[in-house]
């Protein structure tokens, strides 16, 4: 259950059997970086975000209106990079504003990327990665999130916040998530003050962990509702960008910014989680994609421009359960495949460039025949990020059960 669902009900009772799903935020204060984890949920198709588009098998198995092009009349951006010299990385063109970021040296590309495992099962994929796990075996005790066992391992665990409905498998069984879809109407409680003071009264002296939990989470929610900007009649403000930044209406744009609100109350936000969805196109992808693309690249540029003054303790990094097919398939789409593109963004990333080992798109070179194979594991990504940005080199080990790192990629910087 949710942290607003507690406020909702009222009622202990009706609560109790789910007591552990329960999530709540931790005391305000504190300092560090902040990380925003981007899952574009649906296998969103890293042949498209960013395109080889001269390599002949590309070129070959790929629909005309599912490739990007070098030329005509919308070309794709393209990405200066030592990844594979001889191949012509471009940016899908809706995608633009993240050229911008990639070449002002903020935004980085780490591309066949993605979970070794293999599977094409939506479900399988992202409760793995959000387990940080490689494989089901050896993993079935592990029923928390990796984002979870990085907090636990903090000495002052600060709060962790979503931007969904419900707390993500990432942040499973943390007690000090909060789940805030929007603050366009505050975060007062269904029932108003009366319902507010009724909770306080019952829940005020009990020891045990259900009152303690709902005491905190009285607190946390009066916390952040305090800290919104209010008319004369008391209703929330309309939230302001700095930077002229522009927030557009879709999935994207609303949850950067709530990111971008909270992160501006100073109180001391650690993690923040975000998910996109709508990345499974097996048919007419096209000018799907392109929306998609379109809408998620302005959102991220949109926050990037709006939080300036906290870059240096940034980072966001973006992944994906899988990406897709090279061959497009008989409804003008892709079906599931494997190799993705992971992305990171921050004040710290060492950007301007594709990361990685590129595998190339001829037919013995790919995965089963038929996907761009992985040749990065998604969590050498997250452990290089962790280990520089969070401090977390020594939780690594309980962070990724069985993960043993490599070299680093040379990603970010301390």
């Amino acid at each position: 259950m949710l942290r607003r669902d507690l406020m909702r009900a009222g009622a202990a009772a009706a609560l109790l059997p789910g007591l552990r799903h329960l999530a709540f935020a931790a005391e305000p204060g504190g300092a560090g970086d902040t990380l925003v984890v981007i899952f574009q949920r649906g296998g969103c198709d890293g042949l498209s975000l960013v395109a080889p588009t001269d390599d002949p098998n590309y070129v070959a198995d790929r629909a005309p209106d599912l490739r990007v092009r070098a030329d005509g009349p919308r070309p794709g951006r393209p990405l200066r990079q030592s990844f594979a010299p001889a191949v012509d990385f471009r940016l899908h063109p809706e995608a633009a504003p993240l050229a911008d970021l990639y070449e002002s040296g903020q935004l980085a590309f780490v591309h066949a990327a993605g979970l070794e495992n293999g599977t094409r099962s939506h479900f399988v994929a992202q409760d793995l990665m959000e387990r940080g796990l490689a494989g089901a075996g050896g993993g079935k005790a592990v029923t928390d999130g990796w984002l979870t066992r990085l907090l636990a391992g903090r000495p002052s665990v600060l709060p962790a916040v979503a931007t969904t409905p419900a707390i993500p498998q990432s942040l499973a069984f943390h007690a000090d998530s909060l789940a805030i879809p929007n603050l366009r109407g505050g975060l007062g409680l269904p029932g108003g003050p009366q319902a507010r003071d009724v909770l306080t009264a019952l829940y005020a002296a009990g020891g045990d962990p259900f009152s303690r939990a709902a005491r905190h989470t009285l607190r946390d929610l009066a916390a952040i509702d305090a800290r919104l900007p209010r008319g004369p009649d008391g209703k929330v403000l309309p939230y302001v960008p700095e930077r002229n930044a522009a927030y557009e209406t879709t999935e994207t744009g609303r949850a950067l910014q709530t990111v971008a609100e909270l992160l501006k109350m100073d109180i001391g936000l650690s993690v923040a989680c975000v998910d996109i969805g709508g990345w499974d196109h097996h048919e007419q992808m096209g000018g799907r994609f392109a929306t998609l693309a379109g809408q998620f690249a302005r959102g991220l540029a949109a926050f990037w421009n709006d939080t300036a003054r906290y870059h240096d303790r940034l980072t966001v990094v973006v992944m994906t359960e899988f990406g897709r097919r090279l061959r497009t398939n008989k409804s003008n789409g892709t079906d599931h495949g494997h190799g993705g593109v992971m992305m990171a963004l921050g004040g710290k990333v060492n950007g301007g460039g594709i990361y990685g080992r590129w595998p190339g798109l001829a037919s013995g070179r790919l995965d089963n025949g038929v996907d761009l194979a992985v040749t990065t594991d998604y969590r050498a990504v997250l452990a290089e990020i962790l280990a520089a940005r969070l401090n977390a080199a020594a939780l690594l080990p309980r962070i990724f059960p069985g993960y043993v790192p490599g070299r680093p990629l040379g990603l970010v910087r301390a």
